[in-house]
């Protein structure tokens, strides 16, 4: 029996800027989740950028509330080994 070799990928990260767009126009957490029909939890995990699984239906109140595209919210940031 052969060895099998595995490969570890580095994908890169995805970030949540979720915070420059809330500190830029002056909203709290508070006011967030309230206005998203939200727990704080979820949104201050959003603005912590501790986000492990995307809900879509989140996402979609925060853009329509926050007058934002997900693309403004969410950026991909490569691997800087892999480029």
């Amino acid at each position: 029996m052969k060895p099998v070799v595995y490969v570890v990928h580095c994908y890169g990260t995805i970030q949540i800027r979720l915070r420059e767009y809330m500190d830029a126009r002056h909203i709290t957490r508070n006011a967030l989740a309230r206005a998203v029909n939200t727990r704080f939890e979820v949104i201050d995990k959003w603005y912590q950028g501790h986000v492990e699984k995307i809900d879509a239906d989140v996402l979609a109140r925060i853009c329509f509330v926050m007058g934002c595209t997900p693309g403004d919210l969410i950026r991909y940031v490569p691997n800087e080994e892999e480029k």
